[in-house]
């Protein structure tokens, strides 16, 4: 049995090995076996009596845990089982945060410490009261503004009336008349105040990162950001516009209104709010928009692409979203930047976790070079869909002219542009009347 994400093996025993320990004590608990291979098959242990004696006090003295430790022992040969129960507190090495993540070790340490920990004490970061803050750091045109939205939505509870304190208590963003970190986040006049980086950043590139051609940048909350980057992304960005209105209209342009909005609210709600900022990248045939922050443990960027359910990284902040009918609670707005895509007649979007967050990326065109490459065509192929974009149509005896190869070849070759991949049309049945095109 291969290592898994609660299986680690060890051929002998390395004091090293209590970072392994320590990580899985972190995550949700898992086995080292000390006296097998990678492979899980045993090799025997020469110290295993020794081991018995002295790994319980080590693992005690060291991590402040109890371990199972239990000596087996397999055709004559011993290996020891170390047996590790998940805890609800943090553990830690001389000062030191270990968590297991596949089946790997991690060290924690800056924003994954901290989001760790806080989840340890059963905090999430935007729970947690900004103390130099005050009612005064509320910037009351955001608040209105999504207090209209909110009631078209018809989420929200009956505000009427009520103060800006009895609206954020409502939201549950205030602690005992103190301001947590979503309020700021969300209505702050200020938030890059208080946290740095609440900005998003958005560059406009040739075809690669190399060809950086202007820049702009946005910063402010979260109500504002909404309405600000579209509005950037029309003004400078975006070839022909598109309209955004509330977030919620669809309209036909570069790229599908529900897959940039559904994008930017991801990155808004998802983001570790200590990292750095948000990045757009608007290229000459894709757009990409970064953010950090790491998927929840047990969700991958191929989940993503399917059913899954959803784990907001800041749930007040997912809240408030939710009733202003920006997001559901579903985990559907991957699922909508893709068939908002594939309605679009687009390639399918690329989800990656990079540089210690999520890249999610969507193209313009489906003909281009790179597309056609991901999709398994080959250069000649590329050559003739190149070919047919500028001409409109090819034919065999044009494909063997452009790619100087036989009528058998050209043939093989457009069946499969035609029958497998399903681009070109074919007008005509033989000879050499046949056309093809999209």
């Amino acid at each position: 049995m291969a290592e898994t994400q609660n299986i680690e093996y060890k051929q002998s025993w390395h004091d090293d090995y209590l970072k392994w320990i320590c990580g899985f004590a972190n995550a949700r608990g898992g086995r080292i076996y000390i006296g097998k291979d990678d492979d899980g098959k045993v090799t025997g242990l020469d110290d295993s009596k020794s081991l018995m004696e002295t790994l319980p006090n080590k693992i005690r003295d060291l991590l402040g845990i109890v371990c199972e430790i239990n000596l087996e022992i397999l055709n004559h040969r011993h290996y020891i089982e170390i047996v590790v129960q998940p805890y609800s507190v943090p553990v830690s090495l001389r000062g030191r945060y270990y968590f297991r993540s596949g089946s790997s070790k991690m060290e924690l340490n800056g924003n994954a410490l901290n989001e760790f920990l806080l989840k340890k004490a059963g905090k999430t970061w935007d729970a947690v009261v900004e103390e130099g803050a005050s009612l005064s750091d509320i910037d009351e045109t955001s608040l209105r503004r999504f207090l209209s939205v909110a009631e078209e939505s018809g989420r929200l509870p009956d505000v009427a009336g009520l103060s800006t304190r009895e609206i954020l208590e409502k939201l549950r963003l205030l602690d005992k008349g103190k301001l947590k970190r979503g309020a700021i986040i969300l209505f702050g006049k200020d938030p890059n105040r208080f946290y740095p980086n609440i900005v998003v950043k958005i560059g406009r590139f040739g075809s690669d990162d190399a060809d950086l051609r202007y820049q702009e940048i946005e910063e402010g909350n979260l109500i504002e950001l909404l309405q600000n980057v579209p509005e950037q992304l029309n003004h400078k960005f975006l070839t022909k516009q598109i309209d955004f209105k509330g977030l919620l209209r669809i309209e036909k342009g570069e790229y599908p209104v529900a897959a940039l909005r559904e994008m930017l609210l991801n990155a808004l709600v998802h983001r570790s709010y200590m990292g750095a900022m948000i990045q757009m990248r608007v290229y000459d045939n894709k757009l990409s928009i970064w953010n950090e922050g790491l998927l929840p443990e047990g969700l991958d960027a191929v989940a993503l692409k399917g059913h899954h359910v959803s784990r907001p990284r800041n749930p007040l902040i997912a809240d408030v979203c939710f009733k202003a009918g920006y997001i559901d609670t579903w985990g559907r707005g991957t699922l909508k930047i893709i068939n908002s895509c594939k309605d679009a007649g687009l390639p399918e979007p690329d989800m990656v976790e990079f540089n210690g967050g999520l890249l999610v990326t969507v193209f313009k065109n489906k003909y281009s070079i790179e597309q056609l490459k991901k999709s398994g065509l080959n250069e000649r192929q590329i050559m003739a869909v190149q070919y047919v974009i500028e001409n409109g149509k090819i034919t065999n005896k044009e494909y063997q002219k452009i790619n100087n190869v036989s009528k058998a070849t050209a043939t093989r070759e457009l069946s499969e542009l035609y029958e497998t991949y399903k681009i070109f049309i074919k007008t005509g049945s033989t000879g050499a009347g046949t056309e093809y095109s999209f």
